[in-house]
């Protein structure tokens, strides 16, 4: 049970009230205005030298759009501060310029478009990058050296949703004087809250389920105030600000996120379930199935076990592209966490760029697809599986 003055997420988020509207709204309209007047001189030095509350210029970050949803985006993560970015790869840039420059290390499997950053830019800028298969975890320490240094990580991964221990990890880390960085995407708030495992920065790709109708890109920083102010600066300077629309329209999907991710998680147990029984089906990717590899470590670092999860097809790669176009339901497509289901074959998208061999060693197989499971009658689902590979 909740207390009155620790509400639950969904209480939370619903009443986030950063401003009072004059005619009564419930919710902040969009304040979609790029600098603000002053009465004067004097009045706008104070707001730039932060003697008094105030907006200046939205680029900058104040905007009361924008600081609404980031208000919301703290509470979802239990974080002292929140950053909103125009997107999940601007948030993540931005955090490993700020917190990065001295050495990051990453273990276990990453989201592709990390992954070019760190190893096409982060190192032309000659910052030093270690990469650790997951089995390799037990090498953090001798990696990481001088402090200073950024961890970074994924938990659940894509695309087979491997776990890592995010408590573990991050005493390591600490130990030697590290940061850690997770990127909370496949879970998302209301399953894992990596920052009360240790964790230092949280990280989202809000165009996913955040968002959760695939029709806005963002992304999110959830971490101490001092860490945000540190990256809060080079947001500004690259210029990396969420749109004042795209806010409201975040800040409106958050209130539907709790009980969305509550069906999200039970459809997919739902359909995991189901291929697990399928002759068709070699092995299913699901935390909450107890064949999982990482179920036990599912169970004591999350609360729900997401909409993710990947199957893979008797007969490897061309018959999974057979079965992915012959779907109805799901929509072939990239990304992930919208109300409707999608199917993407890992070798053909996320992953396309790696050799056969590189994708069998991070356990990517021939004939695996990933199930982004939606909001659908989860018997729908299963129906059309079972379908389209007949």
């Amino acid at each position: 049970m909740t207390k009155p003055d620790h509400p639950g997420p969904a209480t939370r988020i619903i009443h986030n009230r950063r401003h009072k509207d004059a005619f009564g709204s419930p919710y902040s309209p969009v304040y979609n205005t790029t600098t603000y007047r002053f009465e004067n001189t004097a009045a706008l030095l104070d707001v730039i030298e932060k003697r008094t509350e105030g907006n200046l210029y939205t680029r900058w970050g104040t905007n009361p759009s924008i600081n609404e949803l980031e208000q919301g985006l703290a509470g979802l993560e239990n974080a002292e501060a929140a950053l909103a970015f125009a997107s999940g790869m601007a948030a993540i840039s931005a955090t490993v310029l700020t917190h990065g420059h001295k050495g990051i290390v990453c273990v276990g499997d990453l989201y592709g478009g990390t992954q070019e950053l760190l190893k096409n830019h982060c190192m032309a800028l000659g910052i030093p990058v270690t990469f650790l298969f997951r089995e390799e975890q037990n090498r953090l320490a001798d990696e990481l050296g001088e402090p200073g240094k950024l961890v970074y990580f994924e938990t659940p991964a894509n695309p087979n949703l491997a776990l890592l221990d995010i408590r573990a990890l991050a005493e390591t880390a600490h130990q030697h004087g590290a940061l850690v960085a997770v990127d909370n995407t496949f879970a998302s708030p209301i399953n894992q809250q990596p920052l009360a495992l240790g964790a230092d920065l949280v990280l989202h790709s809000a165009s996913k389920y955040l968002g959760g109708h695939s029709d806005i890109t963002a992304g999110a920083l959830m971490t101490s105030a001092e860490l945000a102010k540190a990256v809060a600066a080079w947001r500004k300077n690259l210029g990396q600000l969420i749109a004042p629309e795209t806010a409201a329209l975040l800040s409106r999907s958050l209130r539907t996120l709790p009980v969305r991710i509550r069906q999200h998680n039970e459809n997919a147990m739902a359909v995991a379930r189901a291929m697990e029984q399928h002759p068709k089906i070699t092995k299913v990717h699901y935390p909450g199935l107890p064949s999982f590899e990482g179920h036990e470590l599912a169970k004591q670092q999350m609360t729900g076990f997401g909409g993710m999860l990947s199957i893979e097809v008797e007969g490897g790669q061309q018959t999974a592209e057979r079965v992915a176009d012959s779907l109805k339901v799901f929509l072939l497509a990239t990304s992930l966490g919208g109300v409707e289901s999608l199917v993407s074959q890992p070798s053909a998208t996320s992953h396309h760029s790696l050799s056969r061999e590189e994708r069998l060693k991070r356990g990517i197989g021939d004939g695996m697809l990933r199930l982004s499971v939606g909001l659908e009658d989860a018997q729908d689902l299963i129906a059309d599986l079972h379908q389209a590979l007949q």
